[in-house]
């Protein structure tokens, strides 16, 4: 366990963290988030997901900060309008797309209010339109004017090795001009070099004048690594996988098992500054 920290704000990854497999905030959670305002640290979100995905949880997180959502490639307040945005270059998000289509994996592209995909009945979609709480928009092909919008762009595919391949492959492949990191096994993620996890935290603190080494970062993807390189403590998830697990400085429970609100308790509350 880390010792003793000045952490002022708590930032959550949401799915496979701040919220079970069935994307429940549970009681324990909610609990959790409370006695972290308590003890006067605030709570912030970043997700994959787009602003539209995250606003069922405004409420009930009573959330007050800019919610990071496409990775940190739009940033919004919780009235959801939006503070920043950052989009792919043109070039760049011809390039992806071109790339994870040859790789074999499904395109997906997010823009500032759109989610297009290619067929409703591709692997992932009816999952994630009950996640994300809206319809995606059928196109018969990414046109231009959808690729000079492009926030974030994702391959998809059930073949787990295949995107973690294509990971690596797109990062040789697009260098500085994106990140590209893993979401979920089946996703991959694609976007600004500015709209990553990590510049997420140096963003609020920048927002809030705080230091990054006073905020603490909890996940359990690859994508959740960069945040943990740029805050002061980093707490990855029971069911993240070992490789992120190395990569911060706690482990806590699974997100079946109250794993978030376990890990307010011992990690944040228990290493707070008195």
């Amino acid at each position: 366990m880390s010792g003793r920290r000045d952490i002022r704000l708590l930032l959550a990854d949401v799915d496979g963290t701040l919220v079970t497999k069935d994307k429940v905030l549970t009681l324990a959670a909610l609990a959790a988030v409370q006695a972290l305002r308590d003890a006067g640290v605030d709570l912030a979100i970043t997700s994959s997901r787009p602003p539209r995905g995250l606003r069922m949880l405004i409420e009930p997180l009573d959330l007050k900060i800019a919610i990071a959502g496409l990775n940190g490639g739009l940033y919004i307040n919780p009235d959801m309008t939006v503070i920043a945005r950052h989009k792919l270059d043109e070039a760049t998000a011809k390039k992806t797309v071109d790339l994870l289509l040859e790789t074999g994996l499904d395109v997906w592209i997010y823009t500032d209010d759109d989610w297009l995909i290619r067929d409703a009945a591709a692997a992932h979609v009816a999952r994630e339109t009950w996640i994300l709480q809206f319809d995606p928009t059928v196109v018969p092909a990414f046109t231009n004017e959808h690729l000079a919008n492009a926030i974030k762009i994702v391959g998809v595919s059930d073949d787990h090795a295949l995107v973690a391949t294509c990971e690596q492959l797109a990062q040789a492949v697009l260098g500085e001009t994106a990140s590209a990191t893993r979401s979920e096994s089946h996703f991959l993620d694609v976007t600004n070099p500015d709209a990553n996890k990590g510049a997420v935290v140096l963003t609020l603190a920048k927002l809030l004048n705080i230091s990054p080494a006073q905020i603490a970062t909890i996940g359990d993807m690859p994508n959740d690594v960069l945040m943990f390189r740029k805050s002061g403590l980093s707490i990855a998830m029971g069911n993240a996988s070992d490789e992120v697990k190395a990569q911060a400085t706690d482990v806590a429970d699974t997100n079946e098992n109250d794993g978030f609100a376990k890990a307010v308790q011992k990690f944040v509350l228990g290493a707070l500054v008195s």
